[in-house]
């Protein structure tokens, strides 16, 4: 097995050059662009050769550009239980992310709609589960209420997806948009508190993506 080049001498100046190409990339992202490797490496002002020893191709750079958020809530730390506005405090930081982010996760979300079946799932759902903690208080006060699908709920209606297709086919501003997400996870809050949620299904297996040709018109959903 070969070593990889980030781990083999000289670790902090690789770091440094690593950090400067993902900063060039982001910086690239954010004004419209999908840079190839050598685009980024002159954006940093590091030679094609030594880009390609860290990202050998495009893919592995725009992976490595997508932002990287460890945090396990975005609650503040009022410790309040009230739920609305613990759901309100969460959308508004995570709908920040996805305007902040917006070009970098534009593009993840395409690099995961065409990843190969070989290849890793980039995006990792963290959302549901930063929507889930600030719903937490509801399984001591709505013990029947099903917390995982009210969250899963919320998200649908939330996230780069959403924030695509409010823009870009139903015409809002950003601002409109983010309101209306910030909307719907409250409307959806109080029709779960109100009465029951759809019921479950045992899960089925999961439909292969259908097939297209480059030549077919795309569809607007």
């Amino acid at each position: 097995m070969s070593t990889p080049y980030e781990s083999t001498g000289r670790r902090e100046q690789k770091s440094r050059t690593r950090e400067a190409l993902v900063a060039a990339t982001r910086a690239l992202l954010a004004d419209g662009l999908t840079p190839q490797v050598e685009e980024a490496a002159a954006q940093a002002g590091i030679s094609r050769t030594t880009a390609y020893r860290y990202f050998p191709n495009q893919r592995a750079l725009l992976v490595a550009a997508h932002p990287q958020i460890q945090v396990q809530t975005l609650l503040p730390d009022d410790g309040s239980t009230d739920v609305p506005a613990r759901l309100a405090a969460t959308m508004r930081a995570f709908t920040d992310v996805t305007v902040d982010w917006e070009p970098q996760l534009r593009t993840s979300l395409r690099l995961s709609l065409e990843a190969p079946a070989d290849q890793p799932v980039l995006r990792q759902g963290r959302a549901i589960g930063w929507i889930s903690d600030a719903l937490a208080p509801l399984r001591d006060t709505h013990p029947e209420l099903d917390i995982e699908r009210l969250a899963m709920a919320i998200r649908s209606a939330t996230g780069i997806e959403s924030l695509i297709w409010l823009t870009d086919i139903a015409g809002l501003s950003r601002e409109e948009a983010v309101a209306l997400m910030h909307w719907s996870a409250q409307a959806m809050l109080r029709a779960a508190i109100a009465g029951p949620m759809p019921a479950r299904k045992p899960p089925r297996g999961r439909r292969p993506r259908p097939t297209s040709s480059r030549n077919e018109p795309k569809l607007r959903e």
